[in-house]
């Protein structure tokens, strides 16, 4: 196999499961892995999360309890929480068809692609709706944990948490969105990461891997 730094990169991170507290994520690295979700694919370019940097005490211990106790929410330096759109509606295209306009210029064949997906997307049900926004959030989760690996910053994605919990403590609802996925940063501490010692566990390559030709 070609070297890669990249794959190096990937191999190097994991799922911290204890941060330092004295070590704070720099803001320039901070920067980097922002504008890395912010520049993920999403379908139809809608980009339908938003990305809530969360650094107050209060709102981090209430998240950790809402989490079950899990010390990297508090531990590391910033926990990104990534909140889907609670459903699409007619002005949230608009929105996104303006922005393709001043990016790219007011095109027919734009206006009659997004009409389309008004067509499709807006009389859905909300619930099928926002799980198809939330699958947006897991393509820009993906695009973050790389990013940090890349600035080589610690991170542990988070499911485990209680949604309705986290969207009251941080005001969600008010804002149309849910939360779907947490995303703490910072730094492993080596003395107390009983995970860090450990080999790194991926199924072989050939049951994972199915060449059609």
């Amino acid at each position: 196999m070609t070297d890669s730094t990249l794959l190096e990169q990937l191999n190097w991170r994991y799922a911290t499961k204890k941060m330092d507290t004295a070590k704070v994520v720099p803001q320039e690295k901070l920067d980097v892995i922002i504008e890395a979700i912010r520049m993920a694919p999403t379908s139809s370019g809608t980009q339908p999360f938003e990305l809530l940097v969360v650094t107050n005490p209060e709102k981090l211990a209430a998240i950790r309890e809402a989490a079950g106790g899990q010390a990297q929410i508090t531990d590391g330096s910033h926990l990104l929480v990534f909140a889907a759109w609670d459903n699409y509606t007619a002005d949230r295209i608009d929105e996104v068809v303006d922005l393709n306009v001043k990016a790219r210029g007011d095109l027919p064949m734009l206006h009659a692609y997004y009409d389309n997906l008004k067509n499709n997307y807006v009389p859905r049900d909300a619930a099928v709706n926002y799980a198809h926004a939330a699958r947006q959030a897991y393509i820009a989760l993906g695009i973050a944990l790389v990013a940090a690996a890349e600035q080589e910053v610690d991170s542990t994605p988070m499911e485990g948490f209680d949604p309705s919990k986290v969207d009251e403590i941080l005001d969600l609802k008010s804002r149309g969105l849910r939360s779907v996925v947490l995303l703490p940063l910072g730094y492993r501490d080596p003395t107390g990461d009983w995970l860090l010692p450990m080999g790194k566990v991926r199924k072989p390559l050939e049951t994972i891997v199915t060449h059609v030709d």
